[in-house]
């Protein structure tokens, strides 16, 4: 194994996919599911390139991802896109549901905030880059202030690469998609025209859902599953 990788025990996300899969499989299925579960991200995780561990500020999306990864290939049925999708936003983005509580993209302060934590964490990628280059590669944009808007994006993404190393680029979809959902969650609108995973870049525009750039945009689902924003057509006067 390269490296310190994450044990799947050590992940917060198990205790609730042990419990979807009670819940949807029954006790003894549930287990067996499990059990191929762990098997296959202990299989993964030992092919894994070096990406710092707990140090990574991105280590839950990347083992999160991980998880999914093995959970799917897993499953003994085939669950509809619909509901494996709803699963994993609740998954992954529970801190964001928290924090919509308290925070709101169409607030200036907030906008201006999670543009600092956006500019903090590829800041910090930047500098693990140098002992663990196979992780995120992000670059940075300044804050548009004037129209309260965050940009910034990918140009390298530890969970695509792994889904193109393992063919299962036909589940990244979910792990990506719950980014749109995350984003909603605090009032904001995210607005993404490709990832990793089909294009070569995964960008980030970040706005509040009532600024006026959130409205000339539409979220469609490409034929690859992923969800892209694309400009709304003018109508005619």
């Amino acid at each position: 194994m390269k490296g310190k990788h994450i044990e799947l025990s050590e992940l917060s996300y198990s205790v609730r996919v042990k419990e979807w899969l009670k819940e949807r499989y029954g006790i003894i299925e549930g287990q067996r599911i499990w059990e191929r579960t762990q098997s296959r991200y202990n299989t993964y995780r030992n092919d894994l390139p070096e990406y710092g561990g707990k140090k990574n500020n991105h280590a839950s999306a990347i083992y999160g991802g991980l998880l999914i990864f093995s959970l799917v290939p897993s499953l003994p049925d085939q669950p509809p896109v619909e509901e494996l999708q709803a699963f994993v936003n609740g998954l992954l983005m529970e801190p964001f549901q928290k924090l919509g509580k308290v925070f709101d993209l169409n607030r200036s302060l907030d906008m201006w905030l999670i543009d600092k934590v956006f500019q903090w964490s590829g800041s910090r990628d930047r500098k693990l880059a140098a002992s663990a280059p196979d992780g995120f590669i992000t670059v940075n944009e300044t804050y548009d202030k004037k129209n309260r808007a965050s940009r910034y994006h990918f140009t390298q993404c530890p969970n695509a690469e792994f889904a193109k190393k393992h063919e299962l680029l036909s589940v990244l979809p979910l792990l990506c998609n719950s980014d749109f959902y995350g984003i909603e969650q605090i009032h904001g609108t995210l607005i993404r025209c490709g990832t990793c995973g089909q294009s070569d870049r995964c960008d980030y525009l970040v706005v509040g859902n009532q600024n006026p750039i959130a409205a000339g945009y539409e979220t469609v689902m490409d034929e690859a599953g992923y969800l892209v924003s694309r400009k709304k057509p003018k109508s005619n006067p």
